[in-house]
């Protein structure tokens, strides 16, 4: 009997050396930690982590502490650059299990897809010509597979105007891939430091809060907003469907958004 698969999703964690630090008002690392223990009482079991960029704040000490955080996982933890990570020093400090950065795991009938839309000196991303062919290649051979592709860059439009100048610069090239793929059945990413739920031509499109602070939505200029930090579950289920949901921490207590399709 096939199996769902269960995943933990943190993402915009924005670490440095300092332990202590804090970015726009939140102390990343203790709210990322307690990001973590959130989920692992909500989740008592899960098949992978995801952490979906911006791990750092541009300090490569800051890896230090994702190692720290994830390094005795006793499952995959799938990591992909954002734009405010090193990606050299990104694969140095991750080389070893149980982390596995960017590339494609099979899990059950799903197979999960990590891209690198990393732009050196842009908080805009791109994927490339090149890494695009990757993905058509990856999901032409998984065609009896249901897909999820994971990102940085939000490849939609968030509706803000500061936020969407520094989206997906080759989106067009990258939907048009996902739309004459049927076996994708979500698109997950980062960067935005808000939640978005939204199904486009029959796939689900999610976007993830940070764990550290948030942007609000729908604003014209850079603006942060109340919302405190947060982080995403997901359940890919057998026939291709997905349960998600948002987790809001809030004065030591979480909150939830629930997504299911």
């Amino acid at each position: 009997m096939m199996q769902s698969v269960r995943l933990l999703q943190f993402s915009d964690t924005h670490l440095s050396g300092d332990p202590d630090a804090t970015l726009r008002g939140v102390a990343g690392l203790p709210a990322l930690r307690h990001a973590m223990q959130d989920a692992a009482r909500r989740f008592s079991h899960h098949d992978a982590v995801l952490l979906t960029g911006d791990l750092v704040q541009d300090d490569p000490a800051g890896y230090r502490w994702v190692k720290e955080a994830f390094g005795q996982s006793r499952v995959p933890v799938l990591c992909l650059p954002g734009n405010h990570d090193l990606p050299d020093h990104m694969r140095t400090v991750l080389k070893d299990a149980p982390f596995q950065l960017c590339g494609s795991r099979q899990f059950e009938r799903w197979v999960i897809v990590m891209l690198d839309s990393w732009v050196a000196h842009d908080a805009g991303g791109r994927l490339g010509p090149e890494q695009l062919a990757s993905l058509q290649a990856t999901l032409s051979a998984n065609r009896n597979s249901h897909v999820l592709v994971c990102l940085h860059h939000h490849p939609i439009r968030m509706g803000s105007r500061w936020l969407d100048q520094v989206g997906l610069k080759d989106a067009d090239a990258f939907m048009n891939i996902v739309r004459s793929n049927p076996n994708v059945r979500g698109v997950l990413w980062g960067h935005v430091h808000q939640s978005l739920d939204a199904f486009i031509h029959g796939v689900r499109f999610m976007a993830t809060p940070a764990t550290c602070a948030q942007f609000v939505p729908g604003s014209d200029d850079f603006a942060i907003d109340a919302r405190p930090p947060g982080y995403r579950t997901l359940e890919l289920m057998p026939d291709g469907s997905i349960v998600s949901e948002v987790r809001w921490l809030e004065h030591g207590l979480s909150q939830r958004t629930s997504e299911v399709a």
